[in-house]
C-alpha cells in the first residue's frame, strides 16, 4: 500500500520513534533516513526530546477508537504548531512541509510525524496498530495489501500460533 509522503513515510517515522524509545541519536537518525528523511543528525538533547515525542505518539497506535485517535492526533498537531509550507530545498521539486525548513530539527520532526499520523488517520485509520502478541509493545503502520496485519513481525505471529497450537493439543 502506498500513501502520500506524510501518511506513509512520516507515519513510519512516528512508529520508529515509538519502537526505538530512548535510543542513541545515531540509531534514531538511521531509522529516519531509512524512511526517507533528509536529516543530517541529532544532538543528544534533540534525541532525548525526540524520544519523549515518541512516548507521546504511542497512544495513537494503541488506541482502537477512531474518535479518540482523532483527539490524540489533534493534540499532537496543536503541540507541534503544524502549519503547511511549500518547500523547494535540496534541488527537490516543490512539496509540502508542516514546519518551515528554518524551524529547529525537533519542531520539524514533531510536525512531520503529527502531520503523517493525521493524513493516515484521515485516509486509512485502521492501518495504525500494535502487535497483538501479549507482551510485545511494537507498533506499526500496516502497508500490507489487505490491511489485516496483526503482528509486528512473522516471528511474533509464529510465537502466538505455536502457543495456540500447543494449547489446542493439550486440551484435545
Amino acid at each position: 500500500m502506498h500513501f502520500n509522503p506524510y501518511g506513509g513515510a512520516a507515519a513510519q517515522v512516528a512508529a520508529g520513534l515509538v519502537n526505538l524509545g530512548h535510543a542513541p541519536a545515531g540509531e534514531l537518525v538511521a531509522m529516519m533516513r531509512s524512511c526517507g528523511m533528509t536529516l543530517r543528525g541529532l544532538t543528544a538533547p534533540e534525541a532525548a526530546a525526540a524520544a519523549e515525542w515518541g512516548d507521546r505518539l504511542r497512544p495513537v497506535f494503541a488506541e482502537s477508537d477512531v474518535d479518540r485517535r482523532v483527539e490524540l492526533v489533534n493534540e499532537l498537531l496543536a503541540d507541534s504548531a503544524c502549519r503547511p509550507f511549500i518547500s523547494r530545498h535540496d534541488g527537490l521539486p516543490a512539496h509540502l512541509h508542516y514546519a518551515s525548513e528554518h524551524s529547529g530539527t525537533l519542531r520539524r520532526l514533531q510536525a512531520y510525524t503529527a502531520g503523517g499520523l493525521a493524513h493516515l488517520l484521515c485516509e486509512e485509520p485502521e492501518r495504525l496498530g500494535g502487535c497483538a502478541r501479549e507482551g510485545c509493545g511494537t507498533v506499526y503502520v500496516d502497508t500490507s495489501r489487505n490491511g489485516r496485519r496483526r503482528f509486528c513481525t512473522t516471528k511474533c505471529a509464529n510465537r502466538v500460533y505455536v502457543t495456540d497450537h500447543r494449547n489446542r493439543r493439550r486440551a484435545g
